[in-house]
């Protein structure tokens, strides 16, 4: 749901005092939540900003160096040091975050458990070997497919508009840092096939697939993939 720029409230006054939110004692599930609830307030700064018809780059002054009349100055740069404020939280929430994964899969790699999976035999085809199992870790959605060109890449791969992208490639949502992440996989890997994961559907009817994209310039369209994604 869009946010309601009416209802948005930026705290006044100085930000350089500021220090940097503590995460420690917080649980790997309760990490989680927070990164969802900065970047849902991250997405309503940005909103406040798109109201002044402003980003973070844009000038605030006139030629002569006055202050603009037509957009209200305080509330933009209040809400700018917000964002960069609440950017460097999210970086530090993002490193606890895959401290806490890369712990996660220590321990069970350390344990009883995993060492006698280790010990049991397991049908293997000539295709594929089975490997022991490990604990699986929600690949959270963030980005949606919003469209999908007839003969594009994308299309041949069997992406559909509104599958929510859990992995593109290396890219996930605690490392795409807005999409970002996926133009490099994308750039990287002209000619060779992604590994895109995608949860398409909703509640009992979701389904999880794993399909391989190839970008390529020479589909007869427009970019490389010939879908439009968008984060979430």
């Amino acid at each position: 749901m869009e946010p309601n720029i009416s209802e948005i409230h930026v705290p006044s006054g100085p930000t350089s005092t500021h220090q940097a939110e503590s995460f420690e004692g917080l649980s790997l599930q309760q990490l989680i939540a927070r990164k969802d609830n900065l970047e849902a307030e991250l997405k309503a700064l940005g909103a406040v900003l798109d109201s002044h018809g402003v980003n973070m780059q844009t000038s605030l002054t006139t030629f002569d160096g006055f202050p603009r009349s037509d957009i209200d100055v305080a509330q933009v740069r209040v809400t700018r040091a917000r964002i960069i404020t609440l950017r460097n939280d999210w970086k530090a929430l993002m490193d606890k975050i895959e401290k806490g994964l890369h712990e996660h899969h220590a321990k069970y790699q350390a344990s009883d458990e995993y060492k006698n999976s280790l010990n049991q035999p397991r049908p293997q085809s000539p295709q594929t070997a089975v490997l022991p199992q490990t604990p699986s870790v929600p690949e959270t959605p963030f980005a949606k497919v919003n469209s999908v060109e007839p003969g594009s890449p994308a299309n041949e791969a069997g992406l559909k508009t509104g599958d929510q992208i859990r992995r593109f490639g290396t890219a996930i949502w605690s490392n795409h840092e807005r999409l970002r992440k996926v133009g490099e996989v994308v750039g990287q890997n002209l000619g060779r096939p992604i590994l895109v994961r995608v949860l398409r559907g909703t509640g009992s009817e979701a389904q999880e697939l794993d399909l391989r994209l190839t970008p390529r310039s020479n589909w007869g369209g427009r970019g490389t993939l010939g879908c439009h994604i968008v984060p979430v």
